[in-house]
C-alpha cells in the first residue's frame, strides 16, 4: 500500500462476500492495534471463525458492514453496526420498544487516516442506524486507545459506564 494520503475520494459501499478475506485482515490489524503488542499470526481456526461470523453478518437485516474502497488500491477501511431492540421493563399501558445501534470494528489503514475516510464510514453506519429507528449509538473501545477516545469524544460520545475484564482463573482464586 502507498505511504501517501489518498488523492481520490474513496467509495463507501456495502461489503460483499468477496471482501471477507480483507475484512478478516482488518479485524486482525484492529485487534493488534488495540492490544499494542507485537504483530502475531492469526490461528487458522480463528480466521475461519471470523470469516463465518462476517459471512453471516452480511445477510442480517439488523447489521451493516461497509468498506472504503480507494481507486487503484482496493479496500482501505471498514466499519460495522448492529441495531437491536429491547422492551421497557416498566408497567405501562403500551409496549415501548427501544432501538439502539452498536458501532463496532471501525478500521482505516494507517496510511489513509486523516483523509475523511473514518467520517465517511461512520456517516454510512449512522444513516443505517437512523433508518432503522435507533435512538442512540453505543460503542466500546479500549481504555488504552487514546486515538479512539479522542475521535469519539469529538463526535459527542461520553463515557457512560466501565467495562472490566479479568481472567477466569484469577477470579476463581480470589473467591477461595
Amino acid at each position: 500500500m502507498a505511504n501517501k494520503k489518498p488523492t481520490t475520494a474513496c467509495t463507501i459501499r456495502d461489503a460483499t462476500a468477496a471482501d471477507l478475506p480483507v475484512l478478516v485482515d482488518f479485524l486482525t490489524k484492529l485487534a493488534l492495534h488495540v492490544n499494542g503488542g507485537p504483530e502475531l499470526a492469526l490461528k487458522e481456526s480463528e480466521y475461519q471463525r471470523l470469516h463465518e461470523l462476517l459471512a453471516a453478518a452480511l445477510s442480517s437485516p439488523d447489521k451493516r458492514i461497509v468498506v472504503a474502497e480507494q481507486p487503484g488500491v482496493g479496500l482501505v477501511g471498514m466499519g460495522d453496526v448492529t441495531v437491536w431492540s429491547s422492551q421497557s421493563i416498566w408497567e405501562q399501558a403500551t409496549v415501548t420498544e427501544y432501538r439502539s445501534a452498536i458501532l463496532d470494528d471501525i478500521w482505516v489503514e494507517p496510511a489513509y487516516r486523516n483523509a475523511g475516510i473514518f467520517k465517511a464510514l461512520l456517516r454510512s453506519l449512522v444513516e443505517f442506524a437512523d433508518e432503522r429507528g435507533a435512538h442512540d449509538l453505543v460503542l466500546e473501545y479500549s481504555s488504552s486507545n487514546k486515538e479512539a477516545k479522542s475521535a469519539w469524544t469529538r463526535l459527542g460520545f461520553v463515557t457512560t459506564g466501565i467495562r472490566a475484564a479479568a481472567f477466569t482463573q484469577n477470579v476463581k482464586n480470589a473467591l477461595t
